[in-house]
């Protein structure tokens, strides 16, 4: 996917996250996320916003902490998420092909992975919103959540940090069923899993569905849409995999 086309989805994804969190209301309690109600969800992606939004427009080129996310609530809560979203958005948008900045996952460029790696987290996080509130939720087109299963398996889980580990080895197998390629393999042991974006036979157990199902519930935003093998392997990725920003 192109940088410009990330953008679009992360404008799109934190209008719809807002008016999720609006109709919830602050105080409504977030499903994925034991312990969060709505305005936690606010202060965390407004948070993560402002943090990205630093290293695209000022051209960091070492890791900063965050700031800590506001003690605002209510209304004056949703307008402060409006406005970093909407910086966020205009950062990217008017960034230089070029910008050199601070970035933590492989990536053609920083200003590609900032985009990919932004519009990824507000589409997760506008699912926790919408869940919040009830109702039906937004469709994910996709072409970006095999994106997002990419970025998942491939990038995050290859990091020392990943705690999806096997005392023997094992092999998981992702599939989306509704896209041409989008089967990967991940290698389990006591080392960082290794993912291929590949079918190499057999598998100790398979993840499968659609591919805008298989997104949230990778995230552990969903049940699995199909298991089939050890389920012990799913229910090791739902312990294991959660991953953190900080």
């Amino acid at each position: 996917m192109k940088t410009a086309a990330y953008v679009e989805i992360l404008d799109r994804e934190g209008v719809l996250l807002a008016e999720a969190a609006e109709a919830a209301g602050g105080d409504a309690e977030v499903p994925a996320c034991p312990g969060w109600r709505v305005r936690d969800l606010l202060r965390h992606t407004g948070t993560v916003h402002r943090w990205a939004t630093a290293f695209v427009a000022q051209g960091h080129t070492a890791p900063r902490p965050a700031d800590d996310p506001p003690g605002l609530d209510g209304a004056p809560l949703l307008t402060w998420f409006r406005e970093g979203h909407g910086r966020l958005v205009d950062a990217l948008a008017d960034a230089a092909p070029d910008v050199r900045c601070w970035h933590f996952l492989p990536a053609p460029s920083p200003l590609a992975f900032w985009a990919r790696r932004q519009a990824h987290e507000t589409t997760v996080h506008r699912i926790d919103a919408e869940s919040a509130r009830g109702g039906e939720p937004t469709g994910v087109g996709a072409e970006f959540a095999v994106d997002g299963i990419d970025e998942l398996l491939c990038a995050f889980h290859a990091r020392p940090k990943s705690a999806v580990r096997t005392e023997e080895p094992r092999t998981l197998r992702v599939r989306a069923t509704d896209a041409p390629d989008a089967v990967w393999t991940v290698r389990l042991s006591t080392q960082p899993p290794v993912t291929v974006r590949e079918d190499t036979g057999d598998a100790d157990c398979e993840l499968s569905g659609p591919a805008a199902r298989l997104y949230p519930a990778l995230w552990n935003r969903l049940p699995f849409p199909e298991v089939t093998g050890d389920g012990a392997l799913a229910a090791l990725w739902r312990e294991r995999s959660g991953v953190t920003w900080k």
